[in-house]
């Protein structure tokens, strides 16, 4: 007996280190973070995320319609302002952007991903205004920062590792091919008046247009490449390419017929512009970006129809007054503005509160369809909740 307790106790140094270093590897289990497998799809933080430019960022979610009133809270308009007595006010973006307004992401409190009422635990918007198409793209395969942040796939799969993304919605092209800015240069066209701008307007985004598609095929392989690093088959995950609305409606439409398209609407532009836009622009555009959703086998969500009735200018519509703001009776886009008086001009022709609350539910709709493409429309008469889903094609 006495020999095989000296034959144990022999032992005793070596069987400590043998259990101290299982507790080491224990302990170090413990604290280290999940490997993507661990976490990702697995996650039970459920998530949906945005990524794109401005039309998806929530650029222009600090207005409620559009008011002619430039003080206090602008006729109830502008969430931004904070009053006392309706006389002492200060306006501080931040409180509708975030950290995003120094940085001019604006990312809205209420961009349309955060709008929709989907059952996820997180509803993360990493899109950016202004972003291109290379500013989605991983940074190793030529992707670029924007604005002070890593491309917007990179941000993606730091996401989905930690969470499990359930749907990711991507809006990109329009910067790609200048839309903005070839609005923009319609109006001031019209401000000077130099004749209508569509046909010069027309022929750049014609010329643009292959390297936008060329961007947006690549910015597709980007998400299912980064969702595939992070640990996701494609049965985990919904992938939807959501397009864009005209912001302007067409001639026969516009309640203004003179100097108050400028003064009174914001909406300074030339009948023949103010068809292009809604009529041929912006069904170029995203007729392009369904169709390269199609070939790479993404579903689509259509909004071309989603503001109708509530662009800027729009007779059915009209500017907020005293009695404040509501959406059924007011606009859903912000109006041209210079930023000298109201906000940003970057906010210029971008969905506003309103606007964003409607494609919010319209994005909400999308989410519970499996498969399919979709266009979302509202309500004539009705709110922001109204909006409704047809399939399409």
């Amino acid at each position: 007996m006495n020999s095989v307790i000296r034959g144990l106790s022999g032992h005793t140094r070596p069987l400590r280190m043998v259990l101290l270093a299982g507790a080491l590897v224990l302990l170090a289990s413990m604290l280290l973070p999940a490997r993507p497998t661990e976490a990702g799809p697995t996650s039970t933080t459920t998530a949906i995320v945005s990524m794109g430019d401005s039309f998806i960022s929530g650029e222009a979610g600090r207005w409620n319609g559009n008011s002619l009133n430039m003080f206090g809270t602008r006729d109830g308009t502008d969430r931004a302002a904070r009053c006392t007595l309706g006389i002492f006010c200060s306006y501080d973006a931040a409180r509708v952007y975030g950290s995003t307004h120094a940085s001019g992401c604006h990312r809205s409190d209420v961009a349309p991903i955060r709008s929709s009422n989907v059952s996820v635990n997180e509803r993360i918007n990493i899109a950016c205004s202004g972003a291109q198409t290379r500013n989605i793209w991983r940074a190793s395969q030529g992707g670029q920062s924007f604005k002070g942040e890593a491309p917007q796939a990179d941000q993606l799969l730091t996401i989905a590792q930690q969470k499990n993304v359930k749907m990711v919605v991507l809006t990109i092209m329009a910067n790609d091919v200048g839309f903005a800015d070839h609005v923009i240069n319609c109006a001031t066209a019209w401000t000077l008046g130099l004749g209508p701008c569509n046909a010069a307007q027309q022929a750049a985004l014609e010329a643009d247009m292959p390297a936008a598609r060329e961007g947006l095929r690549k910015a597709i392989d980007e998400v299912r490449a980064v969702m595939a690093q992070a640990g996701y088959s494609p049965s985990q995950w919904k992938f939807v390419i959501a397009g864009y609305s005209s912001p302007v409606p067409a001639a026969a439409d516009v309640r203004y017929s003179g100097s108050d398209r400028w003064w009174t609407g914001g909406c300074p532009f030339y009948d023949a512009d103010f068809n292009w836009a809604k009529n041929v622009a912006t069904p170029y555009i995203v007729d392009n970006m369904r169709q390269v959703a199609a070939e790479k086998g993404v579903q689509f969500l259509d909004v071309r129809d989603a503001l109708n009735g509530h662009e800027v200018c729009h007779r059915n519509s009209s500017l907020v007054g005293s009695s404040g703001p509501n959406a059924v009776a007011h606009e859903w886009v912000r109006w041209v503005n210079t930023g000298c008086c109201q906000g940003d001009a970057q906010e210029s022709v971008h969905p506003n509160a309103f606007g964003q609350r409607a494609l919010g539910r319209c994005m909400q709709l999308m989410y519970a369809q499996p498969t399919g493409n979709w266009s979302c429309r509202n309500t004539p008469g009705g709110n922001t909740s109204q909006m409704s889903l047809v399939s399409i094609p």
